[in-house]
């Protein structure tokens, strides 16, 4: 993971109502080990978050100027005061929000095999303990990568290359509250462009309507409910989006198309690409039985709501039946 450039600047802001005091640093991060697991630890965080936004720039304007600054950096302009420029904007924000929110900003640039990233996180410090070289204890702070909440990464390559994309740009979330979430992304100048849960439902809802169209074995149905499961939660785990051809390919590798054409032939509105949501793909699993003519499979979100089980009696209880069971099910009892 070449690092390119990175920079730490503090804002210090406390809870008591008292005006934010920016500390700037004139050099750049030296490239070093150290910096390197900083930015590798900072990844490995960012991407096991859940509840992320994906979306695009707004136009450049005076309200969200980050990206005409982004632009001349890429183009030539120096990177330590491109930083300072968009420190001082985010420590604006912060106080126009009125919010106790500050801490070490990080700007790195960086490039992952063929692309180029730039990620802005909001760093936190928690308190420690260490061992001295004479046995004594001394407290000690260290980044908390566990409890970052405002961050964003922005894919550099696809802005530039694809600017219709409406997913170059992700952005946690957080847990600190639709306020603070906000006043990051309009400093980013983030607007959202794809509902990664909702897309991912849809991936998931498609997927089903293809085992059922394909007539899979539960054996073959499980097989590639796995399938689909463990690419997804990859692509998850490094930061990067599903492709819907990589994926088609892998459910079925002497028929790479079927799964890709099945959706386009239905028209769910997918993107090529999706983010993987991994508190959606959690709840998506299959439970499946075969016994003496009898064969059912549901997704194990619908237990406790479609699909009730009673240990006891050993039965399910099924609500909202398939109109087409209902219907053979209403002739065979006329």
């Amino acid at each position: 993971m070449p690092i390119r450039h990175s920079i730490i600047h503090q804002i210090d802001k406390k809870p008591d109502g008292s005006p934010a005091v920016l500390h700037f640093s004139d050099t750049e991060l030296i490239k070093s080990q150290a910096t390197e697991n900083l930015l590798h630890d900072l990844n490995v965080a960012y991407n096991a978050k859940t509840g992320k936004g994906w979306g695009f720039f707004h136009a450049e304007s005076g309200a969200y100027p980050f990206c005409g600054w982004l632009r001349a950096f890429i183009d030539g302009f120096d990177f330590i005061e491109f930083s300072h420029t968009a420190v001082e904007h985010l420590t604006k924000l912060i106080e126009e929000s009125n919010l106790s929110v500050g801490g070490h900003v990080l700007f790195a640039h960086y490039q992952q095999g063929m692309t180029e990233y730039l990620v802005v996180a909001m760093l936190q410090h928690s308190e420690g303990i260490t061992v001295n070289a004479d046995l004594s204890v001394t407290p000690s702070k260290h980044l908390d990568f566990g409890n970052i909440t405002l961050a964003a990464r922005i894919n550099i390559s696809e802005w530039r290359s694809n600017p219709k994309s409406r997913q170059y740009i992700s952005y946690l979330k957080g847990s600190r509250g639709r306020k603070a979430t906000d006043y990051f992304r309009d400093f980013i100048g983030c607007q959202e462009g794809v509902d990664g849960p909702g897309e991912t439902r849809t991936l998931l809802k498609a997927f089903s309507d293809f085992v059922t169209a394909e007539d899979l074995h539960e054996d073959c149905a499980r097989e590639k409910t796995q399938t689909l499961v463990s690419y997804s939660m990859a692509q998850a785990k490094i930061g990067e989006p599903m492709s819907l051809n990589e994926l088609s390919e892998l459910l079925d590798e002497e028929r790479p198309k079927t799964f890709y054409d099945f959706i386009r032939n239905k028209d769910y509105g997918l993107s090529p690409e999706i983010p993987a949501d991994k508190r959606t793909l959690n709840q998506f699993r299959r439970f499946t039985g075969r016994t003496n003519g009898l064969s059912i499979s549901f997704e194990s979100h619908m237990l406790g709501s479609a699909i009730e089980y009673d240990a006891e009696a050993c039965s399910l209880l099924l609500r909202g039946l398939p109109t087409q069971l209902t219907n053979q099910l209403k002739r065979a009892a006329s």
